[in-house]
Protein backbone atom coordinates (compact mmCIF):
# COMPACT_ATOMS: atom_id res chain seq x y z
CA UNK A 1 0.00 0.00 0.00
CA UNK A 2 1.03 3.46 -0.37
CA UNK A 3 3.16 4.84 2.09
CA UNK A 4 5.15 8.36 2.98
CA UNK A 5 7.77 5.99 3.83
CA UNK A 6 10.18 3.51 1.35
CA UNK A 7 10.17 0.27 2.61
CA UNK A 8 11.66 -3.18 0.85
CA UNK A 9 10.59 -6.70 1.53
CA UNK A 10 8.78 -7.82 4.51
CA UNK A 11 11.69 -9.97 5.91
CA UNK A 12 14.20 -7.25 5.33
CA UNK A 13 11.98 -4.88 7.09
CA UNK A 14 11.85 -7.60 9.94
CA UNK A 15 15.43 -7.64 9.62
CA UNK A 16 15.97 -3.86 9.95
CA UNK A 17 13.32 -4.06 12.99
CA UNK A 18 15.55 -7.05 14.62
CA UNK A 19 18.68 -4.40 14.39
CA UNK A 20 16.11 -1.65 15.81
CA UNK A 21 15.61 -3.43 18.90
CA UNK A 22 19.27 -4.51 19.58
CA UNK A 23 20.22 -1.00 19.02
CA UNK A 24 17.56 -0.50 21.64
CA UNK A 25 19.34 -1.74 24.51
CA UNK A 26 22.53 0.94 24.77
CA UNK A 27 20.61 3.80 23.09
CA UNK A 28 20.77 6.70 25.68
CA UNK A 29 16.86 8.04 24.67
CA UNK A 30 14.94 4.96 23.17
CA UNK A 31 11.84 7.54 22.14
CA UNK A 32 12.87 8.13 18.64
CA UNK A 33 13.71 4.65 18.14
CA UNK A 34 10.64 3.16 19.97
CA UNK A 35 8.36 5.64 17.93
CA UNK A 36 10.06 4.17 14.36
CA UNK A 37 9.77 0.95 15.26
CA UNK A 38 5.42 1.50 16.05
CA UNK A 39 5.69 3.44 12.79
CA UNK A 40 7.41 0.53 10.72
CA UNK A 41 4.09 -1.84 12.50
CA UNK A 42 1.14 0.56 11.71
CA UNK A 43 2.85 0.67 8.17
CA UNK A 44 3.23 -2.48 7.70
CA UNK A 45 0.75 -4.56 9.54
CA UNK A 46 1.94 -8.27 8.58
CA UNK A 47 4.97 -7.53 10.92
CA UNK A 48 3.08 -6.55 14.23
CA UNK A 49 3.33 -10.25 15.43
CA UNK A 50 6.73 -10.20 14.33
CA UNK A 51 7.64 -7.69 17.06
CA UNK A 52 5.97 -9.24 19.44
CA UNK A 53 7.40 -12.45 19.42
CA UNK A 54 10.78 -10.71 18.95
CA UNK A 55 10.35 -8.44 22.58
CA UNK A 56 8.86 -11.94 23.78
CA UNK A 57 11.92 -13.73 23.10
CA UNK A 58 14.38 -10.55 24.09
CA UNK A 59 12.21 -10.31 27.59
CA UNK A 60 12.33 -14.31 28.53
CA UNK A 61 15.46 -14.69 31.14
CA UNK A 62 17.72 -11.65 29.43
CA UNK A 63 21.01 -11.68 30.70
CA UNK A 64 21.03 -8.70 32.75
CA UNK A 65 17.43 -8.45 34.56
CA UNK A 66 16.09 -5.38 35.42
CA UNK A 67 19.01 -3.57 33.01
CA UNK A 68 18.33 -0.95 30.94
CA UNK A 69 18.31 -3.35 27.88
CA UNK A 70 15.53 -5.01 29.64
CA UNK A 71 13.75 -2.23 30.96
CA UNK A 72 13.95 -0.49 27.24
CA UNK A 73 12.22 -4.12 25.84
CA UNK A 74 8.94 -3.80 28.31
CA UNK A 75 8.96 -0.07 27.82
CA UNK A 76 8.59 -1.00 23.83
CA UNK A 77 6.14 -3.81 24.99
CA UNK A 78 4.45 -1.06 26.90
CA UNK A 79 4.20 1.21 23.48
CA UNK A 80 2.99 -1.88 21.53
CA UNK A 81 0.29 -3.21 23.72
CA UNK A 82 -1.88 0.37 23.72
CA UNK A 83 -1.41 0.67 20.05
CA UNK A 84 -1.65 -2.74 18.30
CA UNK A 85 -3.38 -5.94 19.05
CA UNK A 86 -1.36 -9.30 17.79
CA UNK A 87 -3.22 -12.36 16.14
CA UNK A 88 -5.24 -14.25 18.38
CA UNK A 89 -2.50 -16.91 18.46
CA UNK A 90 0.33 -14.53 19.58
CA UNK A 91 -2.17 -12.72 21.43
CA UNK A 92 -2.35 -15.71 23.54
CA UNK A 93 1.42 -16.65 23.87
CA UNK A 94 1.69 -12.86 24.69
CA UNK A 95 -0.63 -13.41 27.82
CA UNK A 96 0.92 -16.61 28.87
CA UNK A 97 4.70 -14.51 28.60
CA UNK A 98 3.13 -12.07 30.62
CA UNK A 99 1.51 -14.53 33.45
CA UNK A 100 4.76 -16.15 34.00
CA UNK A 101 5.50 -12.53 35.33
CA UNK A 102 2.55 -11.69 36.96
CA UNK A 103 0.07 -14.83 37.53
CA UNK A 104 -3.51 -14.02 37.27
CA UNK A 105 -3.65 -13.68 41.18
CA UNK A 106 -0.53 -12.18 41.49
CA UNK A 107 0.09 -14.50 44.20
CA UNK A 108 2.72 -16.70 43.29
CA UNK A 109 5.02 -14.52 40.86
CA UNK A 110 8.53 -14.88 41.03
CA UNK A 111 9.39 -10.98 40.86
CA UNK A 112 6.23 -9.35 42.42
CA UNK A 113 7.77 -6.07 43.56
CA UNK A 114 9.95 -5.81 40.41
CA UNK A 115 9.73 -3.43 37.56
CA UNK A 116 9.14 -6.00 35.10
CA UNK A 117 6.19 -7.07 36.85
CA UNK A 118 4.14 -3.84 36.90
CA UNK A 119 4.70 -3.11 32.97
CA UNK A 120 3.56 -6.98 32.75
CA UNK A 121 0.55 -5.73 34.87
CA UNK A 122 -0.47 -2.71 32.83
CA UNK A 123 0.56 -4.22 29.57
CA UNK A 124 -1.93 -7.41 30.53
CA UNK A 125 -4.95 -4.21 31.35
CA UNK A 126 -3.93 -2.67 28.40
CA UNK A 127 -4.22 -5.75 25.69
CA UNK A 128 -8.53 -5.59 27.02
CA UNK A 129 -8.56 -2.29 25.98
CA UNK A 130 -7.01 -1.87 22.58
CA UNK A 131 -8.69 -1.60 19.54
CA UNK A 132 -6.06 -0.48 17.03
CA UNK A 133 -4.67 3.08 16.50
CA UNK A 134 -5.04 5.60 13.30
CA UNK A 135 -1.68 7.37 14.54
CA UNK A 136 1.43 5.53 16.39
CA UNK A 137 2.02 7.52 20.03
CA UNK A 138 3.52 10.67 20.17
CA UNK A 139 6.67 11.39 21.95
CA UNK A 140 4.91 12.82 24.65
CA UNK A 141 2.74 9.60 24.96
CA UNK A 142 5.44 6.99 24.96
CA UNK A 143 7.31 9.25 27.41
CA UNK A 144 4.57 8.96 29.66
CA UNK A 145 3.67 5.19 28.73
CA UNK A 146 7.54 4.44 29.75
CA UNK A 147 6.79 5.83 33.33
CA UNK A 148 3.14 3.83 32.71
CA UNK A 149 1.24 7.47 33.71
CA UNK A 150 -1.36 9.25 32.08
CA UNK A 151 -0.88 11.95 29.40
CA UNK A 152 -2.30 15.58 30.56
CA UNK A 153 -4.56 17.47 27.81
CA UNK A 154 -5.61 20.88 27.69
CA UNK A 155 -9.02 21.79 26.28
CA UNK A 156 -9.77 25.10 25.61
CA UNK A 157 -13.77 26.20 25.99
CA UNK A 158 -15.31 28.79 24.27
CA UNK A 159 -14.12 32.58 26.02
CA UNK A 160 -10.69 32.24 28.14
CA UNK A 161 -11.25 28.92 29.99
CA UNK A 162 -9.34 26.00 29.78
CA UNK A 163 -9.63 22.29 31.46
CA UNK A 164 -6.95 19.88 31.73
CA UNK A 165 -7.82 16.31 31.55
CA UNK A 166 -6.11 13.74 32.28
CA UNK A 167 -6.04 10.67 29.76
CA UNK A 168 -4.86 7.37 28.35
CA UNK A 169 -4.13 5.76 24.76
CA UNK A 170 -7.67 4.01 25.00
CA UNK A 171 -9.40 7.90 26.23
CA UNK A 172 -11.99 8.57 23.58
CA UNK A 173 -13.47 12.16 22.36
CA UNK A 174 -16.83 11.29 24.05
CA UNK A 175 -15.51 10.38 27.75
CA UNK A 176 -13.33 13.53 27.92
CA UNK A 177 -17.00 16.00 26.78
CA UNK A 178 -18.64 14.03 29.02
CA UNK A 179 -16.47 14.56 32.01
CA UNK A 180 -15.79 18.31 30.73
CA UNK A 181 -19.77 18.93 31.02
CA UNK A 182 -19.94 17.33 34.27
CA UNK A 183 -16.76 19.75 35.54
CA UNK A 184 -18.62 22.86 34.40
CA UNK A 185 -22.16 22.14 35.55
CA UNK A 186 -23.79 21.54 32.49
CA UNK A 187 -25.01 18.20 32.88
CA UNK A 188 -28.99 19.61 32.93
CA UNK A 189 -28.23 21.80 29.80
CA UNK A 190 -30.27 20.86 26.41
CA UNK A 191 -26.96 21.73 24.37
CA UNK A 192 -25.62 18.87 22.98
CA UNK A 193 -21.30 19.44 23.39
CA UNK A 194 -18.55 18.26 21.38
CA UNK A 195 -14.64 18.48 20.77
CA UNK A 196 -13.22 19.94 17.93
CA UNK A 197 -9.45 19.98 17.12
CA UNK A 198 -8.23 23.14 15.74
CA UNK A 199 -5.10 24.01 13.84
CA UNK A 200 -4.40 26.92 11.44
CA UNK A 201 -5.12 25.18 8.01
CA UNK A 202 -8.86 24.04 9.43
CA UNK A 203 -10.74 23.22 12.29
CA UNK A 204 -13.18 19.79 12.96
CA UNK A 205 -15.20 18.30 15.29
CA UNK A 206 -13.47 15.14 16.52
CA UNK A 207 -15.95 11.95 16.10
CA UNK A 208 -16.58 10.82 19.52
CA UNK A 209 -15.26 7.10 19.11
CA UNK A 210 -11.60 9.20 18.40
CA UNK A 211 -9.15 8.69 20.88
CA UNK A 212 -7.54 11.79 21.96
CA UNK A 213 -4.14 10.21 21.66
CA UNK A 214 -4.61 9.69 17.65
CA UNK A 215 -5.47 13.68 17.89
CA UNK A 216 -2.46 14.68 19.78
CA UNK A 217 0.30 12.85 17.46
CA UNK A 218 -1.77 14.32 14.99
CA UNK A 219 -0.77 18.48 16.53
CA UNK A 220 2.73 16.61 17.09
Amino acid sequence: APSPRSYTTLRDEAVKLFNSLQQLESERDPVPLMQGVLQTCLDLPPLVDEIYCQLVKQTTEPPAPGGQGDLHYWQLLTCMSCTFLPSPPVLRFLRFHLDRRVPADEQQSRFPASEMAKYACFIREALGKTKGRECVPSLEEILVLMRRQEMICTVHCPGAAACSVAISSHTTAEEVARELVARLGLSQSPNLFALYEQSRRREQPVGNATLLADVLTRFE
